[in-house]
C-alpha cells in the first residue's frame, strides 16, 4: 500500500496523489472522523461537498464510503473498497475514525490493504493520526470520551499501528488547533512518545 498523509486538506502535492493512484483513479471519500455527537450537519456537509470538489478537480473519480453502512457487515465493506484504487479519510476525531473502523471491519480488511501494491491511503488530521500506534497523544485535541454509535461505548485507544510513531498535524499552521498542538508535543516528549510534526500544506509520503 502507499500513502499519501496531508497535515490539512488535499495539501500541497496534489499531482503526487494522482500519481500514486496509478490507473484506477476510483477513490473512496471517508467522512466518519467527523460522525460527531452533536455534530452540525450543515457545516459537516458543506466540508465534505469542499473536499470532493478539490478531488474531483484533480481528476480522481471520487465514491463516498460512509462506513456507518457497512457496521457488522465487513465483507460488504470490503467488496467496495476492492473495486476502488484508494481511500481518503476526512479529518476530525480521531477516536470516532477509530470506532468507525472497528465496527465496520476495516481495521482487519486494512490488514489485507497492507499487502496491495496497488492501493492508495490517503487523507489528512484525524484521517493520518489513526495509523499510529495509540492515541494517548492526541487526546488534548480530540475528544476521547465521544461515543456517537450505539454499538461502541469504550473508547479504542489503540491505532491501526501502521506507523512507529504519531503524526501531530496543523503544527504552527493557521488552524484553530495548532496551539494545542505543542500540548501535544510537550505529553509526547515527557512520556517519550515518537512524533512527527507537519504543517498545513505539508504531506508526507510513503510507497
Amino acid at each position: 500500500m502507499k500513502f499519501y498523509l496531508s497535515s490539512f486538506n488535499l495539501g500541497d502535492k496534489a499531482s503526487e496523489l494522482v500519481r500514486l493512484m496509478g490507473k484506477n483513479k476510483k477513490l473512496g471519500y471517508v467522512p466518519n472522523a467527523c460522525d460527531f455527537t452533536n455534530v452540525n450537519l450543515e457545516k459537516k456537509e458543506s466540508k465534505e461537498k469542499e473536499d470532493i470538489k478539490s478531488l474531483k478537480e484533480i481528476g480522481l473519480e471520487v465514491t463516498y464510503v460512509d462506513l456507518k453502512k457497512y457496521f457488522g457487515k465487513e465483507n460488504e465493506l470490503k467488496k467496495k473498497i476492492n473495486s476502488l484504487g484508494g481511500l481518503f479519510f476526512k479529518g476530525g476525531n480521531t477516536f470516532i475514525l477509530r470506532q468507525a473502523m472497528k465496527l465496520s471491519g476495516f481495521d482487519k480488511i486494512f490488514e489485507d490493504l497492507k499487502k496491495r501494491e496497488d492501493f492508495v491511503y490517503s487523507g489528512y488530521s484525524a484521517g493520518i493520526c489513526v495509523l499510529a500506534p495509540d492515541f494517548k497523544a492526541i487526546q488534548h485535541v480530540d475528544d476521547p470520551t465521544d461515543h456517537p454509535y450505539e454499538q461502541q461505548k469504550e473508547t479504542i485507544w489503540e491505532g491501526l499501528n501502521y506507523l512507529d510513531y504519531i503524526i501531530l498535524p496543523h503544527y504552527k499552521s493557521n488552524h484553530p488547533e495548532s496551539e494545542l498542538i505543542d500540548k501535544e508535543i510537550e505529553f509526547c516528549e515527557k512520556n517519550n512518545i515518537p512524533y512527527k510534526t507537519l504543517k498545513d500544506g505539508e504531506v508526507i509520503i510513503l510507497e
